[in-house]
């Protein structure tokens, strides 16, 4: 049950989104600001659009958690192409180096995240809002009837599936408390896997393309390496019921090239 000011803000998230550019397929939208995803190894871009890059994530309030099938961004440690559409992206580096066990199917295990197997690449995005809000399903959790308008971060990172107990627990990332200081936040963010790049973008999926840009802004925090994750533990997080609704990865926004539609990482 939806109360009135999650209707609220739901329509006014779909009023902001039906501004999406009309470009023609091939052609690159005009007056947007920078976009993403984006090849975090490269600093370049040339869009002129600045806005305030948002607070630390500790200092705002974590809205949603979501997964998106194969890597949007490239990275050092995420480049291997997985192909073109929604179902493309990019896969992490040591996808074929894993061993049969890795790759088996976990046993005793009740499947509850769909769509994926050992040796897919999966990217999580931890969205924060400046706004009052507590943690919920898709991006009309990140506003409210009196904050129609926040500011928005995305920290990133990008995991390896294996079959394996001793890799990273994802309930340890996905799982929700409240500080004492009122902020909805995740237990923990991912460690160990390069410092974050950070840089001015956009929402992603496969909604938008170079022609179809999303009129959001988003400070994006996007940490270079993939981390393994036992994959039976995103069944188990997935099976218990989430208060984000997520049971399977999304697609994937094809990656952004075109200068104009880039902010440069200073």
């Amino acid at each position: 049950m939806f109360n009135t000011a999650t209707v609220r803000a739901a329509a006014a998230l779909a009023t902001s989104l039906a501004l999406i550019s009309t470009a023609t397929a091939g052609e690159v939208c005009a007056g947007y600001g920078p976009q993403a995803p984006r090849d975090i190894s490269s600093l370049a871009g040339t869009n002129s659009r600045v806005f305030a890059a948002a607070p630390a994530p500790e200092a705002m309030n974590l809205c949603n958690i979501h997964t998106h099938a194969n890597a949007e961004h490239k990275g050092p440690g995420f480049s291997i192409s997985a192909g073109a559409g929604e179902h493309g992206g990019f896969r992490c580096n040591d996808a074929d180096s894993l061993t049969p066990a890795e790759r088996e199917k976990p046993e005793h295990v009740e499947h509850g995240f769909h769509g994926v197997e050992p040796g897919d690449t999966i990217e999580v995005h931890w969205v924060y809002s400046s706004c009052d809000v507590a943690p919920g399903e898709g991006l009309g959790a990140c506003m409210s009837e009196t904050c129609t308008n926040p500011q928005l971060r995305v920290e990133s990172q990008v995991f390896l599936l294996v079959n394996d107990a001793r890799a990273l627990d994802f309930a340890d990332f996905a799982e929700t408390v409240r500080q004492g200081d009122g902020h909805h936040q995740p237990k923990a963010l991912p460690r160990g896997t390069g410092t974050p790049v950070v840089f001015a973008g956009s929402t992603t999926g496969p909604k938008y393309t170079e022609s179809a840009c999303s009129p959001l802004q988003v400070t994006w925090s996007v940490r270079p390496d993939c981390a393994r994750l036992d994959i039976g533990s995103l069944h188990a997080w997935a099976a218990k019921g989430n208060v984000f609704k997520e049971e399977h990865a999304h697609g994937v926004r094809q990656l952004v090239t075109t200068s104009e539609l880039l902010a440069p990482i200073r």
